[in-house]
């Protein structure tokens, strides 16, 4: 505890001048050097300016051991997924802001605080805070730099700025010395895995992560865990493993009444039946989702989209017809462009065929090509055009779309 810089803080709360506070104490000069730490009271004068203060020491030495076991129940919170009680612990750190700055828990603090505000998608907040913490670095301890970096990443992970995050990571070794569980920091590594090139590594990392959270017991990142690896088996085409997560994951996510999971859950599960052409079962994944979620968000959009897809697929245009033009005006009050023009495209192709081919070059594609890189909705008009050239005896142009897709 750095009492010097405490007593000033005490002091000018008060409201004292340094003179009030030395009054018989002793002389100005000698506040004025303890006060900057630059030179050390006996413990006879530090107990009567504390005492004139109306500050009671031993209490000071406690807060400072509850403001550390605040920091540790802080951090446990969030790696349980403990929303509630994450909030409870921070409002309780909140009490001791006067006097952290003077602790030597000042710097696992703020960055304590950081990582909540991330845990609770602040990302205003924790851009502000990073901003603060990147103009210490500096003067912080080798544990306290890693993790300064790897929050870091995580920020932008949830962000969906994979690259960065995934080099930030690959930067931090397992067996550095700071206080996060390594199922955290091998899941956050499968995340920024999480790309076409790199589906092995989300797969190897997202297996150990899981093992690491199956020994802490700690249920709901299992369940993150095996959603992530259930996206990662299905664009792998591991299907059967895909499945079996997805089965799992929905048994214990209705056990443990996961709520705000389950949408996601089920969504997935039907993107799983989509891809095995089991489009029954992948309406009814989706319906649950759907019902299960907040109309009018971007989600429930998406997920509203994929419905349309496949009722289109099974040649029921009427339902096709309702999906769309429900996605179509949503995505318009969303201001969401691309599902959109998703939306208007099928809705042309419901009336006009051959006007809808001419939108999905003219205007899908291009827009896709910009915004998206190579997503699955534009390999998707790839092959189409493809095809239907193809079938028009126009190779030139079919072969341009084959190239376009590898």
């Amino acid at each position: 505890m750095q009492f010097g810089p405490l007593i000033k803080f005490y002091r000018i709360q008060q409201g004292l001048t340094q003179k009030e506070l030395a009054n018989g104490i002793c002389s100005v000069p000698h506040l004025s050097k303890i006060e900057s730490n630059s030179k050390e009271a006996n413990e006879e004068t530090m107990g009567l300016l504390l005492e004139r203060l109306g500050v009671n020491l031993s209490s000071i030495t406690e807060n400072e051991g509850q403001i550390k076991q605040l920091i540790k129940e802080l951090n446990e919170k969030i790696d349980f997924i403990q929303d509630e009680e994450a909030d409870t612990a921070m409002e309780m750190l909140k009490e001791f802001e006067g006097i952290i700055p003077f602790t030597t828990n000042l710097h696992t603090y703020e960055l304590t605080k950081f990582r909540y505000l991330i845990f609770k998608h602040k990302f205003t907040e924790a851009q502000e805070q990073y901003e603060l913490l990147k103009k210490q670095k500096k003067i912080f301890s080798q544990p306290q730099m890693a993790l300064f970096s790897y929050l870091h990443a995580v920020m932008l992970l949830k962000k969906r700025i994979y690259k960065k995050a995934d080099e930030i990571l690959d930067t931090i070794g397992r067996g550095s010395k700071f206080d996060i569980p390594d199922g955290e920091l091998l899941y956050h590594r499968a995340l920024a895995k999480t790309s076409p090139e790199d589906l092995g590594y989300a797969i190897y990392y997202g297996k150990m992560a899981l093992q690491e959270f199956m020994e802490q017991h700690n249920f709901k990142r299992i369940l993150h865990v095996l959603m992530l690896l259930g996206i990662n088996y299905t664009n792998s085409k591991i299907y059967e493993e895909a499945q079996d997560c997805y089965k799992n994951l929905i048994r214990n996510a209705e056990i443990l009444q996961e709520k705000k999971l389950l949408p996601e859950i089920y969504h997935n599960m039907g993107y799983l039946q989509k891809k095995l052409k089991n489009y029954r079962e992948a309406i009814f994944f989706f319906e649950k989702s759907l019902s299960l979620q907040t109309k009018g968000t971007q989600h429930y959009l998406i997920t509203l989209y994929s419905i349309g897809e496949i009722q289109y697929e099974l040649q029921n245009e009427e339902k096709a017809r309702e999906s769309f033009e429900e996605v179509y005006q949503l995505s318009k009050n969303l201001e969401n462009r691309k599902y959109r023009m998703l939306a208007n495209y099928y809705l042309m192709t419901l009336d006009s065929p051959e006007k809808s081919l001419d939108y999905s070059e003219t205007k899908v594609i291009p827009f896709l090509e910009e915004s998206d890189g190579k997503s699955e909705e534009l390999i998707w008009f790839y092959k189409m055009l493809s095809n239907h050239y193809r079938q028009m005896g126009r190779f030139d142009q079919a072969v341009k779309y084959i190239e376009k897709i590898n």
